[in-house]
């Protein structure tokens, strides 16, 4: 695919088929800014040429661009308003989808069987000109080993914009693996997945978890073995099942993690992953208004409560695998929620120190783990 910035030209027609076009425009209708007030940006830009209608929106912090076969009568390139432009096709009647530009009127013409809707434009010499794609430059990898690392880690980045780094997520690649990890400094997610291919060097980037959470979205609907990767010196693109998505390089320096992680533990209990998390979804009921979950681990048995003032409270037992001495600790209910739902093993370990020190969850393998960090609980 090449670049989408050409010369802007005076007039565009295009016919194509409604679902697909639909389809498509609902996957790159997801880049257009919803938080600006530069106009062109909310927009979704359409360059039709030899048999083929390109679609483009961005944010400036992500891009997305896809192809959908077409009808050109006219070549041309117009932005219109994404978001209007996503509901109209998606809920107009027959088959086919008619766009004229008439660059003359300031508008787009859009038309199915009877019926017909005219947007006002907005000019794309405006839009902003997207990364070059070279997909000579690209190394793929397997889509399911790297969608199952986003989603381990994905849950822990930061929403914090103040803290940019903190947003995204430490994507790592060496010959033989890629290791992710994401934190908000209360929780922190590191995952090593074995791959058969690589880009046979080290590359690292620190990638808006934003990104990779579109990326996951769009290539879960596919069917695809591989996805391509692309690592520039300020941008990472990806490429699935004919999408392009582009993302800005966070820049920074990305937490040592390795640092954060304890070298030795006081206790470890065994836990039936889910049980355990059953139980956690209920008794989080009663942790309300930042009310921590309390969790006594004894021999045999680990007790949950969570009590909030003024709405109750809660307290459930379970048994477990413990070889330590009892030990009280709080952790964040959603965030305990999220750690024990990353894990997929039917059993886990809960590595402890004390209830002012950092705990790990893992599962039965080595491969991923979740540090938590602790609510000093009163009394």
């Amino acid at each position: 695919m090449s670049s989408l910035d050409t010369v802007v030209r005076t007039r565009m027609k295009v016919t194509c088929g409604k679902e697909e076009l639909a389809g498509k425009l609902g996957i790159v209708g997801r880049g257009v800014s919803t938080r600006t007030s530069v106009h062109v940006l909310t927009g979704v830009k359409l360059e039709a040429a030899a048999g083929r209608l390109s679609l483009a929106a961005t944010d400036m912090e992500i891009s997305l661009r896809v192809e959908v076969d077409a009808e050109v009568e006219d070549e041309g390139t117009v932005v219109v308003p994404g978001r209007l432009l996503v509901d109209i096709v998606r809920l107009l009647p027959g088959s086919e989808v008619t766009i004229e530009h008439r660059p003359e009127e300031g508008v787009a013409h859009v038309t199915a069987g009877a019926s017909a809707y005219t947007l006002h434009t907005y000019s794309a010499e405006d839009f902003p000109r997207l990364p070059e794609i070279d997909e000579t430059e690209s190394f793929s990898v397997d889509r399911r080993a790297f969608l199952e690392t986003i989603s381990k880690v994905g849950r822990s980045a930061s929403r914090d914009e103040s803290r940019p780094v903190l947003t995204g997520i430490l994507v790592r690649f060496d010959d033989s693996k890629v290791v992710m990890a994401a934190t908000d400094s209360y929780r922190l997610s590191v995952k090593e997945t074995p791959l058969p291919a690589g880009p046979g060097r080290e590359l690292e980037a620190i990638v808006p978890a934003r990104a990779l959470a579109e990326l996951a979205r769009i290539a879960q609907a596919t069917q695809v073995e591989t996805l391509a990767i692309g690592i520039q010196e300020n941008q990472i693109l990806f490429s699935v099942d004919g999408t392009f998505l582009t993302a800005r390089r966070i820049d920074g320096q990305f937490p040592n993690y390795r640092q954060l992680l304890p070298e030795s533990f006081e206790s470890v209990a065994e836990i039936d992953r889910e049980e355990f998390l059953d139980v956690v979804r209920r008794t989080s009921l009663m942790a309300q208004r930042k009310s921590p979950l309390r969790l006594r681990f004894a021999d045999g048995e680990l007790t949950v409560s969570a009590q909030t003032p003024d709405v109750g409270e809660a307290r459930e037992s379970l048994p477990i695998r413990y070889d330590g001495d009892p030990l009280e600790i709080g952790f964040n209910a959603e965030f305990l929620r999220d750690g024990l739902e990353s894990v997929t093993d039917e059993r886990l370990k809960v590595k402890l120190i004390s209830p002012l020190r950092p705990s790990i969850i893992q599962g039965e393998g080595e491969d991923f783990l979740y540090l938590i960090m602790p609510i000093r609980l009163a009394g």
